[in-house]
């Protein structure tokens, strides 16, 4: 069994001389993640035997955590760790800024740690030696009350992302969950492109999404890539993806009004109804990269003027969905006829708003709205709910009505040991993989379970998932795993 730990913590090694605390630690960690008080003596006194240069020592350790730990950085501090007045402040200074700690407590017989100690070139006294064993026999049945986040024996370390450590499954929360692809720089591509996403669309259905999203960029997004990756357009993509699959729903996270006249756009999505056998869904959202607009020549109106264009257009599409052909004048735009042939199969196409602004986005969300989108944690989620509620409150709308779905990356694996090598293959960069691990939500299925579990429980309906490597085999298959203890 490895121990678990996120990739933002404090663990403070406990143990005597020869209990193996810095072979543990350097077997687990990389050397700059390790406060080392013996290598720290060595760099400001003779070697790391120099007591005399002890205090300067530790005065410097305690800096150097204290920076690692405003950083939110994984923080190892090998020393004895058996002054219980120190261990109390490094938990303390955690606890400033807002990182688990955690204690390994090193219960190595005696009987070997003085045989490490005789093999040493320089040997810690005998006396010395059996203090030591005595006070460890004194912490060893305290730190459990402590304070700490966990308290572990000396095992093999798994880091996974702070959203994911520390979930519990729970069960009987429903939820459903959908897929978008945001990447299509697949092998062979553009050749291959095709029979990829076809591939991913038909697996994705199979393993028990309900719901498939491209999202509506003409070029690859920061956030995911490089400006000259490849990048589909999003409803052509979409036709595509319905004439290959049969039940997934089919939508856009999500159409920036700004791309499209919006009359075309509300034609488009119903025709991609029609086609799709009434599977399609509208996102929408008031567009926001600039750099994009200015590359392909389009206006990029300010935020005000864009927010307009967004209301406009949750007005407009409904009524060209609708019977008739009513004219509509909105604040941005006139469309003199609202008339759309063929009608949607739908009787509703379900329209989602994305982005959780709370004074201008959930508003309209509120008003308009069949769906919102959030990002966050747990207790974002929850906030950001409260006030889309409020803002329900004051429209006399009853929230229930909304669909709340959430959108993020995941990386999820069968086991610690298939995580262990997904973390090795896709960042192989070890100074970057607790950020990788972070950005992504690595974690094992178990983990991820109680993760969406409570995500469920905070109201979100529909988890939208990013799906790191979703092109390889076996990817969308191990998540259906995890989608079959939600179902």
């Amino acid at each position: 069994m490895s121990i678990q730990l996120p990739t933002s913590c404090l663990v403070i090694l406990v143990g005597p001389s020869g209990a193996g605390k810095t072979t543990w630690a350097d077997e687990n960690f990389r050397p700059g993640q390790v406060v080392s008080s013996d290598r720290l003596r060595a760099l400001v006194g003779e070697g790391e035997h120099d007591q005399r240069v002890s205090a300067e020592a530790f005065e410097l350790l305690n800096d150097i955590v204290r920076r690692r730990l405003e950083k939110k950085l994984v923080t190892i501090i090998d020393t004895l760790g058996l002054d219980a007045a120190s261990r109390a402040a490094w938990r303390s200074m955690a606890d400033l800024y807002d990182v688990p700690s955690f204690a390994i407590g090193f219960d190595t017989d005696p009987a070997l740690c003085r045989k490490r100690n005789e093999r040493r070139s320089r040997k810690v006294p005998a006396k010395v030696l059996s203090r030591q064993l005595d006070t460890w026999r004194a912490t060893r049945d305290l730190l459990n009350d402590e304070g700490f986040a966990g308290v572990f024996a000396p095992d093999r370390v798994r880091l996974v992302a702070n959203e994911v450590w520390g979930s519990e499954a729970r069960k009987d929360v429903p939820l459903e969950f959908g897929l978008q692809i945001s990447w299509f720089d697949f092998d062979d591509s553009p050749a291959s492109t095709a029979d990829q996403l076809a591939s991913i669309a038909r697996r994705a259905e199979a393993a028990g999404f309900t719901s498939l999203w491209v999202m509506d960029h003409f070029r690859q997004i920061p956030q995911v890539g490089r400006p000259w990756q490849d990048m589909l357009e999003s409803t052509t993509t979409l036709s595509y993806l319905a004439a290959v699959t049969e039940t997934i729903k089919l939508g856009v996270l999500v159409s920036g009004v700004t791309y499209r006249n919006p009359a075309l756009l509300g034609k488009i999505i119903a025709t991609l109804d029609v086609l799709s056998n009434g599977r399609a869904m509208c996102g929408l959202g008031a567009g926001w990269f600039e750099a994009e607009h200015t590359a392909y020549g389009w206006d990029f109106p300010s935020v005000s003027e864009r927010f307009e264009l967004l209301e406009d257009t949750l007005e407009l599409l409904p009524l060209l969905w609708g019977p008739g052909n009513p004219a509509y004048q909105g604040r941005r735009i006139s469309v003199p006829e609202a008339m759309c042939y063929p009608r949607p199969l739908q009787d509703k196409i379900p329209i989602l708003v994305g982005g959780s602004g709370e004074r201008r986005t959930l508003r309209l969300v509120a008003q308009h709205a069949d769906a919102c989108n959030l990002f966050g944690d747990v207790a974002t989620v929850r906030h950001k709910l409260e006030v889309l509620h409020r803002h329900c409150a004051d429209v006399g709308r009853d929230p229930a009505e909304i669909t709340v779905t959430h959108l993020a990356p995941a990386l999820v694996a069968a086991d610690d040991r298939d995580l262990s090598q997904m973390i090795d293959r896709l960042a192989p960069d070890l100074e970057g993989q607790e950020r990788f691990i972070e950005d992504v939500r690595a974690g094992t299925i178990d983990d991820h379970e109680g993760r969406y579990a409570a995500l469920a429980e905070a109201g979100v309906q529909t988890a939208i998932v990013s799906l790191v490597d979703a092109a390889t085999e076996g990817t969308i298959e191990t998540f259906g795993s995890l989608i079959e203890r939600f179902g």
